[in-house]
């Protein structure tokens, strides 16, 4: 059962068969928890201190903490503490200790897993110092996505907790480079790349959608270089394959043939755009429009992907493989679809989203990496994870 505030995110998790309740989960009681609870799951929203915000969260740190100690004692002190807070959203790190705090009194829950940006680590580290006093193994620090499988360099503070297991990190099973077999058993894997987790292959190219509405904020979604000549400037140079409709948003040509996708995707490739020895592009996907945007090329993970606002938004953009003549202009940078993005951050091909464009957006850049969740649960759930098992994830 999940408490989620967002409409659209609640939405989703009934698609994708979830129970949840739309609620403010600082106002929803503990009392329909008490008694019936094995294990509790906390990612309390990152906006306030992610650095794709403002991070009015490390400001309003002393408070949360302040929060956090009152709370594990039972005194109430959030209102107060709130008044005082920068941004609103910062006390709702300090959420999951009222929740723990009713559950202990009957010996409850059996696990905890919480998650959240990096700086969130010394929060991390104060709950830990609580749940061990209350009888829990507990284990907080900062694990990369991409060591488990994502196709991303995401880094999060996590913390895991059990009443009945050493909690301990799950170990990797990726690594920024490929490990030998060993005695002890066959070493880690690549990380997994952007390309390999969207079916492409080395000359495959990103294919602009064009479409009316659903941006960031439920606005219209402009044309990818911010205007329809450029797209057509495009088109004209051979830079850029267009796509038959919506429905093949994922689909990317070559001859009219495809392979199967390892997660469950048709995926087909791009015929190559005409172009000369010395007139090659590769691509890159850059992270968002600030200047110190992290910038990738498609046989890398992708940098953290962020979302929500136009500062935010993720872009293909072409580089050069040989040096270009005079007359060549590179392609226009072309922004990253929504299913893309969903690939990019481990979901299933085939995820019920909800909503428009921005608010699927908004719900994949909050969202827990499912392949670095599963890892995370598959231990207090008794379940075996194999590398491509998506039963957890979903």
């Amino acid at each position: 059962m999940g408490l989620e505030w967002d409409e659209w995110a609640c939405k989703t998790r009934a698609a994708a068969g979830q129970l949840t309740v739309r609620t403010d989960v600082a106002m929803y009681p503990t009392w329909p928890f008490i008694g019936r609870m094995r294990g509790l799951i906390a990612s309390p929203p990152c906006q306030a201190w992610s650095m794709a915000g403002k991070r009015l969260g490390l400001l309003d740190q002393p408070l949360v903490h302040a929060a956090v100690e009152d709370l594990a004692a039972g005194r109430d002190t959030r209102e107060s503490l709130l008044a005082a807070c920068r941004d609103e959203r910062s006390l709702l790190a300090a959420e999951p200790m009222r929740y723990l705090h009713a559950l202990n009194t009957v010996g409850e829950p059996d696990w905890v897993a919480m998650e959240e940006v990096p700086d969130v680590l010394p929060l991390w580290k104060q709950y830990a110092a609580i749940l061990r006093t209350w009888g829990y193994s507990v284990w907080a620090g900062i694990l990369n996505a991409a060591d488990y499988g994502v196709p991303q360099t995401r880094r999060r503070a996590i913390l895991l907790a059990s009443r009945t297991r050493t909690a301990e990190p799950p170990p990797p099973t990726h690594a920024k480079t490929a490990e030998p077999e060993s005695l002890f058993g066959p070493g880690r894997a690549r990380w997994v790349s952007m390309a390999e987790a969207l079916g492409w292959g080395a000359t495959d190219r990103p294919v602009p959608t064009v479409c009316a509405g659903g941006g960031p904020g439920g606005g219209a979604e402009p044309f990818p270089s911010g205007s329809r000549k450029a797209l057509i400037d495009a088109r004209n140079r051979g830079t850029w394959t267009p796509q038959p409709g919506p429905e093949h948003v994922l689909q990317r040509h070559r001859g009219g043939t495809g392979r199967a996708h390892r997660h469950g995707l048709r995926v087909n490739r791009p015929a190559p755009a005409p172009a000369s020895a010395e007139h090659r592009w590769s691509w890159s996907l850059r992270s968002n429009n600030q200047a110190n945007a992290t910038i990738r090329s498609v046989d890398e993970p992708a940098g953290t992907l962020f979302f929500g606002h136009r500062a935010n938004e993720c872009t293909w953009v072409a580089e050069p493989t040989h040096a270009p003549d005079g007359n060549s202009l590179p392609p226009d940078p072309i922004r990253i679809t929504a299913q893309e993005a969903s690939l990019l951050q481990s979901f299933p091909a085939d995820y019920p989203w909800q909503g428009n464009k921005g608010q699927i957006f908004s719900q994949i850049g909050n969202a827990v990496p499912p392949r670095l969740a599963a890892h995370l649960l598959a231990p207090h759930l008794g379940k075996t994870l194999t590398p491509d098992d998506f039963a957890l994830a979903a």
